[in-house]
């Protein structure tokens, strides 16, 4: 039998790093949290990274999905890679995302964004919550890529000498459209993917090009095909756009898809996390099975690594 949904509830507040600065003052790090009301009194934790240009709000309907299901999802905002890009300035948002410029070490300040965070949940109001042995990291795109380096992908110096912010306060990782940083290496992938071993959950869509360069879904490949996790599921889903994971459009057309897709986002999510995070075995077996794949018909395909 189905466990009932919760009631999700939502917070929102800012960490503030005195350590760091971002446009001439102590680094703030937005932050919104979802948790349910009831439910058992110690909760895993999932802390989701946006993508470029983006903010602690998106992705929410998987955040309620997950929290109604007794998670606490933390969805924190990097300054330098959000919506900073194009908030009052003229033109579509997209247009100004293009023009910018990202720099090494706006990069990295938004990669030691999430360490700080970990080191800091207890100034969440309701920090006693979390279960702190149980934490996964998520996030899409530039987040994606965020979760990427939290799990052992190293980051690309130009002499070679490889950056590793890895974390192991993270069991798992689930990346929605995810980055294989063709645009800063040009070296073997497994360079960089190999340390990436940590149980790892991908999501992509036929449709899921790069809508900052016109490229097609599969320059996101070497990534899952050169990662070192000794568990690893891709989700493919037919005609699944960039944007679905995020649940906005931006200049994307609209999908017809669009709320079957975020249905599987959603289960696909849960089960994963169920697994990883709750060690619920019937949730591996579904995963695990060919009837999951079954059930997917033709809108999706799950791979196992």
């Amino acid at each position: 039998m189905n466990k009932p949904l919760l009631k999700v509830m939502i917070d929102r507040g800012n960490f503030v790093d005195e350590s760091r600065t971002f446009e001439g003052d102590a680094r703030k790090i937005p932050y919104k949290f979802y948790y349910p009301e009831g439910g058992a009194p110690k909760k895993p934790l999932i802390v989701w990274s946006h993508g470029l240009g983006g903010t602690r709000d998106g992705a929410g309907y998987i955040a309620r999905f997950l929290a109604a299901h007794d998670y606490c999802l933390l969805h924190i905002q990097h300054r330098g890679t959000d919506s900073s890009l194009w908030e009052g300035k003229p033109g579509h948002p997209w247009d100004n995302i293009r023009k910018t410029k990202i720099t090494r070490s706006i990069t990295l300040d938004r990669y030691r964004d999430v360490p700080f965070v970990l080191d800091h949940l207890n100034e969440i109001e309701r920090s006693h919550i979390i279960d702190t042995k149980r934490i996964g990291m998520s996030g899409h795109s530039f987040g994606a890529l965020t979760t990427q380096v939290m799990c052992g992908q190293l980051f690309p110096d130009r002499h070679e000498n490889h950056i590793s912010l890895r974390d192991d306060r993270f069991v798992a990782g689930m990346l929605y459209s995810f980055v294989a940083m063709g645009h800063l290496f040009s070296g073997d992938p497994s360079v960089l993917f190999e340390p990436m071993d940590k149980p790892l959950f991908f999501m992509t869509g036929t449709d899921d090009g790069n809508p900052v360069d016109e490229v097609d879904y599969t320059f996101r490949m070497p990534v899952w095909e050169n990662a070192g996790a000794k568990e690893k599921y891709l989700l493919l889903l037919e005609d699944g756009d960039h944007m679905v994971y995020n649940g906005s459009r931006g200049k994307l057309e609209d999908n017809p898809k669009r709320e079957l897709h975020e249905k599987i986002i959603c289960e696909a999510s849960l089960l994963f996390w169920d697994m990883k995070l709750k060690g619920d075995k019937q949730a591996e077996e579904k995963l695990r099975s060919g009837a999951y794949n079954e059930a997917l018909g033709d809108e999706a395909t799950l791979t196992v690594g």
